[in-house]
């Protein structure tokens, strides 16, 4: 699936709630790391989560920054298989959107805080790097692929600015870390199998071998696999996954640990949309598959009568797009007390990906006479490094201090290959192969290949028993360049650049504080500068702002001038932390300079692309968090988040210039609510949210936008406990979307104009879905 501009799709991948009433579907045009880790996570310690209250989440609790934990028992009110990205976005300032119901459909899945997108974030797992997480992402893995969502702990949120020893090169906006569950000391396992609206099924198992000596070695191994139907057109998203873990526990407390994932995916895509597509076909515009002789038809100039009305029905649907990919993720991590003051922590990681993606074009025909063909894309990752750290404890000092460094490359090529006349074959299921012996074009290949080098030093002192200060800094290089092996200028319209960049700086500082002034009453603050690295991307297959979409003249007059975007982010807080009440309020403000953007112009299969540096934005905003428990086992949660993010000059473009100054940045609403409702009693749960999204900007000057929505969900589960061999046998019932809200979920994967160009695009949020799961532990 792709659209003109579709150059970046071409690889895989409360209190009381407020429900207001339906809002119409249009679009608008003009009008420390803290070392000693405060947030407890019981379940680390074998503890049973069976009595907590299902909150939303546990707020950092003596932190000296913003931090927010969710924890294995909120996610248990999401259905099986939902992104663990999804989860998050109850949290205050954090807008997560899919165009499906479980956040594994990666082009759609966008993650935002406080106003950066999520290529401007720092992800990890159990230490790993997962990169930016971009949809073709060159330096990491997508967190649905990384994990299964049922081996996850949990998972902790840094909204301001990410801790000095997150292993990222990108979180210029704060950072997510997730942690993956240990195996129990008992054996067993668990089964679990969901059914669901659009023929979903999904199946998984979890075998653990319990303690298996006196020293408390133990593992797990289990797997899942997720089938469901697009929920608008032909085609399906389908998974296959397996995660293992072994830990093994060592003298003074220490422990080896050892995990493993492999996924396999193939997915199809949903049509993007935009603001005609909309309002003539409906928001239920899908591509062709499986109907080869409606896109061949379509292809000669042949369209569907509700087509016509559009105005442009070469580009309102295709045959298909699709992506097929298979990763391997690894990591070892030494957890070593060297003495009861001295740890030494070291994490060695591997990661492959290997796949291909396709789109049915109409631009390119086949040599055979048939009007279209199959553009292929092949996208390679192969990366490798390593974490290691000191930590020593001295008087009231934790000094930490550590270093991380990974290889890696990323190779891709593009590839045109046959379709069939009308009436000798179609060209099927595209997720079923690459068809190598059909191929007549090759328009480009490319590899990069990058060296990260991050230093860290800090300091945590606990003045008092109720002041701790954290800090300390880091050294960053990433030095990173390509090389372009075959550029074919008659397919491709140019050349890009190769060549080597280098981001670096070697001194980044944070400091923060936490000061209790009374008991269960906190203030912190932190100040952090941060630094993002380039993005690798030559030909346009994401929407990064990378250097090296520019031709080489370009690349040359600019390597030596262009700078690597950085900020400085300030935020200060109170926190209120009781057995019957928590409470989070923070102000922060961001000065973000040399911001660097993707712009795109005009409409076509090549369309104009360039990077740009839009100079600075800044940002201020405010946030409020407060989880009530009145009686034991209800839980109500409500917070909200205002945000003010405006461009600080104009921009010219193309000769051109744009008003931007005072404007608002696209994809973000300045105003948001979530709220949770949830309350067990017995073995019976029950739980209700709703999340207020105020307008997205579609555009740098402002003149298009999309409006706000409300969106609730709701969810029961019962325990009937131990039936035969079945342990915990529990039925659970959820519903997305329950008010059947048409609204529009993510509005960035393209890019973003300057002005409303007509080509403005989106895609569509899921229906409202049912999904009903029974999970049993023997």
């Amino acid at each position: 699936m792709m659209t003109r501009q579709k150059l970046a799709r071409s690889t895989i991948l409360g209190g009381m709630l407020i429900l207001p009433g339906p809002l119409a579907i249009s679009v608008y045009a003009a009008d420390a790391s803290d070392t000693s880790r405060p947030v407890s996570h019981p379940h680390r310690a074998g503890k049973s989560l069976s009595t907590k209250p299902e909150e939303l989440a546990v707020f950092g609790h003596g932190s000296t920054r913003q931090m927010t934990s969710v924890t294995r028992t909120m996610m248990r009110q999401s259905v099986p298989g939902t992104s663990p990205l999804k989860v998050l976005g109850q949290l205050p300032g954090v807008l997560y959107q899919s165009a499906d119901p479980f956040g594994a459909y990666e082009y759609s899945s966008q993650i935002f805080m406080r106003g950066f997108s999520q290529s401007q974030l720092g992800f990890t797992l159990d230490d790993i790097p997962l990169g930016d997480q971009q949809f073709n992402n060159y330096n990491g893995l997508s967190v649905t692929r990384s994990i299964i969502s049922d081996n996850v702990g949990d998972v902790d949120v840094s909204q301001g600015a990410g801790a000095i020893d997150v292993a990222s090169t990108s979180n210029l906006g704060g950072a997510i870390q997730i942690h993956s569950l240990d195996p129990s000391h008992k054996r067993g396992g668990t089964v679990s199998q969901t059914f669901g609206s659009n023929s979903a099924m999904r199946t998984y198992i979890r075998l653990e071998s319990g303690d298996l000596n006196k020293s408390g070695t133990r593992f797990y191994v289990s797997y899942a696999r997720t089938n469901m139907n697009l929920w608008k057109g032909g085609g399906y998203d389908y998974s296959d996954q397996v995660n293992a873990k072994l830990v093994q526990p060592l003298a003074r407390n220490s422990s080896l640990k050892l995990f493993f994932d492999w996924s396999s995916t193939q997915q199809f895509d949903y049509q993007d949309m935009t603001t005609n597509y909309l309002h003539t076909v409906g928001p239920k515009l899908a591509n062709y598959y499986p109907d080869y002789t409606a896109a061949y038809k379509a292809a000669q100039g042949t369209y569907p009568a509700s087509f016509l009305a559009t105005n442009d029905p070469f580009d309102a649907a295709y045959y298909a797009g699709t992506a097929n990919r298979v990763d391997y993720l690894g990591g070892l991590t030494l957890d070593e007390n060297l003495t009861d003051r001295l740890n030494w922590k070291t994490t060695l990681y591997g990661h492959a990906d290997t796949g291909y993606s396709s789109w049915t074009t109409p631009y390119m025909p086949s040599p055979n006479g048939a009007p279209l063909s199959q553009r292929i894309q092949t996208p390679q990752v192969a990366r490798g490094g390593f974490q290691t750290a000191l930590s020593y404890t001295i008087a009231r000092n934790t000094i930490n201090a550590g270093v991380w460094y990974e290889y890696g490359n990323f190779n891709e090529g593009r590839y045109f290959t046959e379709a069939p006349l009308l009436g000798q074959g179609t060209l099927g299921n595209p997720t079923n192969g690459f068809p190598r012996d059909k191929v007549f074009a090759h328009p480009w290949q490319e590899a990069f290949s990058s060296n990260t080098f991050v230093f860290h030093l800090q300091d945590t002192y606990k003045i008092t028993d109720q002041l701790t200060v954290n800090a300390g800094f880091k050294s960053m290089i990433v030095n990173a360049g390509n090389d372009v092996s075959t550029q074919n200028t008659s397919i491709n319209g140019s050349q890009v650049a190769q060549g080597r960049l280098e981001a670096s700086n070697a001194f980044l500082p944070q400091l923060s504080a936490n000061w209790r002034f009374l008991p269960h009453h906190e203030l912190f603050f932190d100040v952090s500068h941060n630094m993002r690295s380039f993005p690798e991307d030559g030909y346009g297959t994401n929407v990064s702002a990378t250097p090296w979409t520019a031709s080489q003249t370009a690349f040359q007059s600019t390597k030596d001038t262009l700078r690597p975007e950085t900020d400085w982010v300030y935020e200060g807080g109170y926190r209120l932390t009781m057995p019957r009440v928590s409470v989070l309020t923070s102000l922060y403000r961001i000065n973000f300079s040399n911001r660097l953007q993707l712009i795109t112009s005009q409409a076509g299969i090549n369309p104009v692309t360039a990077v740009q540096n839009v100079g600075g934005v800044t940002t201020n905003g405010a946030e409020a968090s407060v989880t009530i428990r009145p009686v034991d086992g209800l839980s109500i949660y409500n917070s909200f988040s205002y945000n003010h993010s405006t461009y600080d000059e104009n921009v010219s473009s193309g000769g051109v210039l744009y008003q931007t100054q005072g404007k608002l940045i696209p994809n973000y609403p300045s105003f948001m609510y979530k709220g949770n409702i949830s309350y067990s009693i017995g073995r019976f749960a029950v739980h209700l949210d709703g999340s207020y999204l105020s307008k997205r900007q579609l555009t740098y000057t402002n003149d298009l936008h999309v409006p706000g929505y409300f969106l609730a969900n709701f969810g029961a589960r019962y325990s009937f406990g131990t039936i035969g061999f079945l342990k915990n046998l529990t039925a659970s019932f959820n519903i997305y979307n329950l008010a059947n809200k048409t609204y529009i979920a993510t509005t960035n994967e393209l890019g973003n104009n300057f002005v409303n160009t007509g080509y403005n695009y989106f895609l569509m949020g899921a229906p409202r879905q049912f999904f009903g799961t029974i999970t049993a532990n023997f």
